[in-house]
């Protein structure tokens, strides 16, 4: 019973053994070019003892589990956080454009002027209809309180009566309908004073003054709110179902709980075309609970503050989503991984100080340096710089510790002897 795991366990020993035959089989071809130029190199450094070449000096770091911050990238593109286009209500001549286009304006600002002289008449005359029904009014309530008596003493007919009640209650709905209409004559005279629907930012304006606006033909111009901005941008279903796994395993810790729009609690950043990064930051508002079929992604938008008017609608952007980490994840710079012919690796210094090529699996990518979810441990010493001197599986190296370029910069000058 005991010759399966006997098994299992030769068969992970001869794996490993084949993937490091693999690997010294690609190198013999791989690495011939550096070899060569490096054949130089080492006949002119100083022999070891016994005429045996020094073990190649290579810069390592020590990997230590810790918790990571991690970023996803996405390309997005801006948008006002409210559109709209101004539209004329009502039919007539253009006779002046009272703003200036490209301007900021705010709600309720007259924005054009369309001739009202007919729109006034028309107001007029449902005044006067008004009156006339005020008036039919009049008379019908004096003619009813006059019959209503003598309808009481049996002095006129119950026929009478009964037709000054129904020409009292006419009176009122002519009356009703008259103001009906003078209230609309009255709206579309206000009409002809086009004012701006929202706050924002003018755009072109689509006709000029002497142009007759009609109902098929009533654009005149757009506004454009742009402080807040929203970004508009899609993850793909795959992201999305490994971002939930991780949050539900707790690999992934995102800041503040999820809000009643289905959005998390990410900072969002945004890199603008230049590569300058925009200075201010922003949140999620807006996450569909929809997939889209044709494209397997799913609809997400930012708001971020834009006071200075510095973004434009339509911009594409790179959009960051920032303030999530990983616990207890180890990382490794770009430089350290490499792509072999078996997928990603990194070369792993033994205790002994001997070089073995091990596969890593990765999964993101945070200030600089690539996040390896499989393949490393706790407390590994990775191959960092050195790979022309030293890339032989099995070779035998000088480790020294790995100093980053920024860190390497901001050392103390060493002093003079």
């Amino acid at each position: 019973m005991s010759i399966a795991p006997q098994s299992a366990k030769t068969n992970d020993n001869d794996k490993a053994s084949a993937f490091g035959q693999r690997w010294k089989s690609t190198l013999l071809l791989a690495a011939l070019p550096m070899a060569l130029v490096a054949c130089g190199q080492a006949t002119s450094q100083q022999a070891g003892p016994g005429g045996a070449m020094p073990p190649p000096e290579v810069s390592v770091m020590v990997v230590q589990a810790k918790a990571q911050p991690v970023e996803f990238e996405y390309v997005g593109q801006t948008a006002g956080s409210r559109e709209t286009e101004v539209r004329a209500r009502v039919a007539g001549i253009l006779q002046k454009r009272l703003f200036e286009e490209g301007a900021t304006v705010k709600e309720g600002t007259a924005l054009f002027q369309i001739d009202s002289a007919s729109f006034q008449a028309q107001a007029a005359s449902a005044d006067a209809a008004v009156a006339v029904a005020t008036a039919k009014l009049n008379q019908a309530r004096r003619d009813a309180a006059r019959l209503g008596p003598l309808a009481a003493e049996k002095a006129i007919s119950q026929k009478e009566f009964d037709d000054s009640k129904s020409t009292l209650e006419s009176a009122e709905a002519s009356l009703k309908q008259a103001q009906a209409q003078a209230n609309e004559a009255h709206l579309n005279l206000s009409y002809t004073k086009v004012v701006a629907p929202i706050s924002g930012t003018t755009g072109a304006s689509a006709k000029s003054e002497g142009n007759l606006v009609t109902a098929a033909d009533s654009l005149l111009t757009t506004i454009v709110q742009t402080n807040p901005m929203y970004v508009n941008f899609s993850i793909s279903e795959a992201d999305f179902l490994s971002m939930t796994k991780q949050l539900g395993t707790g690999q992934l810790k995102v800041p503040g709980k999820r809000s009643a729009n289905g959005s998390l609690g990410f900072t969002v950043s945004v890199k603008l075309a230049d590569g300058s990064m925009y200075p201010r930051k922003g949140k999620l508002n807006f996450a569909s609970e929809k997939i889209n079929p044709l494209t397997g992604s799913f609809e997400v938008r930012a708001s971020i503050p834009n006071p200075e008017g510095n973004l434009r609608p339509g911009q594409f952007v790179r959009v960051t989503l920032g303030g999530a980490t990983r616990p207890d994840s180890l990382s490794v710079p770009q430089r350290a991984v490499i792509d072999s012919p078996f997928g990603k690796m990194v070369f792993v210094v033994s205790k002994d100080d001997k070089l073995e090529p091990r596969p890593v699996v990765l999964d993101g990518w945070t200030e600089g340096q690539w996040i390896v979810t499989k393949g490393l441990n706790d407390g590994d010493r990775v191959l960092v710089d050195g790979f022309i001197k030293a890339h032989e599986p099995g070779m035998t190296v000088k480790p020294v510790p790995f100093v980053p370029a920024v860190a390497a910069a901001n050392a103390p000058p060493a002093a003079s002897k």
